[in-house]
């Protein structure tokens, strides 16, 4: 049996903390397992202008593009801001071991610092909590553990310095699941949960359901690129008190990647009734409470996206998102004003002097409309500093 030193080991576990998801490194192989590591450390600057007046500095949306953040209000209340964090920076820790049977089985863990309660704070420590991005087993076409929703293409995501990009336009989940895999199809069962607006205008986040979320996927993949078309049922709930409230929910999504030369275009629409939390970065809920009963909320949202190479080292991604929600007026008197719709158009300059090191420069425009009319709109220029191990 081959051994590899726990000093070996330790040194490598060391190296994990400046890994990359892209570029995963054998670590050391003891026996019939091989460790690996991945991640990337990432520098981001943004100067960002709000016309209604910006969020809190402890707001998500100041570290990275979140629609439900961009505030609304009057234009002579405009606000610049500046912010500079390594938030994003990611860890990932996998192993693959070669069973008696001849299969494989697989685990992955990766972590990042975005979204979490912070552990210092900007006067002093700069420091922040760590939080599980994914966590899973998979073995013989089935996945356990938490990692992207089967219901969303990660690799229809273009090449952005925000976090997400096309952040309104976009399917964008990780929960836990049993997700099962054969050819073409993929098959899973998601935890459940459901975001309501309540009586009083508020969000109640409910974990009610009987039934976990189930998806259905097609992945086509030609020489020209790929399609993805992915369905979505679930169960929206509210037991609270006397209330018991349940509603289905379904939506459908279809996205890809076409190849266009060394340039590419992505893609991605997205229609469905009561999608909530699953798209656009939770920008509407999912249903309103109407007395006793739930009412579900349409939405439609998509994003194209065009990256052209200029040469073997520079090169820019230009992209434009939107989401549209269909509220019923009807129940306005019992909602805080939601939002109607959220859109917004961004372009980039990356350059990669080596493969793994990519200084980037990023111009965002978003805008966001609440049912009443009343809307808001931010400028964000992002600079950033990536260097993948």
């Amino acid at each position: 049996m081959k051994f590899t030193p726990l000093k070996t080991l330790a040194a490598s576990a060391v190296l994990c903390a400046l890994s990359s998801t892209a570029y995963a490194a054998t670590a050391a192989k003891v026996g019939d397992t091989e460790f690996t590591y991945g991640g990337y450390i990432k520098l981001d600057a943004m100067w960002s202008d709000y016309s209604a007046g910006a969020p809190a500095g402890t707001n998500v949306g100041r570290d990275f593009y979140v629609p439900s953040t961009v505030t609304v209000g009057p234009d002579n209340s405009s606000d610049a801001v500046f912010d500079m964090h390594a938030r994003e920076s990611r860890f990932n820790f996998g192993t693959a071991t070669l069973l008696d049977n001849g299969k494989t089985i697989n685990t992955k863990i990766e972590i990042d610092f975005l979204a979490s309660a912070p552990g210092g704070n900007e006067r002093v420590s700069n420091s922040y909590a760590p939080r599980v991005r994914h966590a899973f087993i998979s073995y013989d076409g089935w996945l356990f553990g938490q990692t992207w929703s089967n219901f969303q293409n990660v690799g229809a995501l273009p090449e952005a310095l925000d976090f997400i990009g096309p952040a309104e336009g976009t399917v964008f989940v990780r929960q836990t699941q049993v997700k099962y895999t054969t050819g073409a199809w993929s098959f899973s069962l998601e935890n459940p949960e459901s975001t309501i607006t309540t009586a009083g205008g508020g969000m109640a986040v409910t974990d009610d359901a009987s039934l976990p979320d189930f998806t259905a996927r097609y992945t086509h993949k030609a020489d020209w690129g790929n399609l993805v078309v992915a369905a979505l049922a679930r169960q929206l709930t509210y037991k609270v008190g006397a209330i018991d409230a349940d509603e289905t929910s379904f939506g459908v999504s279809a996205s890809g990647m076409v190849k266009l030369g060394e340039d590419n275009f992505k893609f991605m629409l997205t229609q469905g009734k009561g999608l909530g939390r699953y798209v656009g970065v939770n920008v509407a809920h999912g249903a309103v409470l109407n007395g006793d009963d739930l009412d579900a909320i349409d939405s439609t949202s998509g994003f194209v996206a065009y990256q052209h190479k200029w040469n073997s080292q520079w090169r820019s991604t230009f992209l434009y998102s939107f989401f549209s929600a269909d509220n019923n007026t009807d129940l306005l008197a019992l909602t805080v004003d939601p939002t109607k719709s959220s859109q917004s158009y961004s372009a980039n300059i990356l350059y990669s002097p080596v493969k793994r090191l990519t200084f980037g420069a990023e111009f965002k425009h978003a805008e966001r409309e609440l049912e009443s009319g009343n809307d808001g709109d931010m400028d964000r220029l992002q600079f950033s500093v990536k260097y993948a191990f």
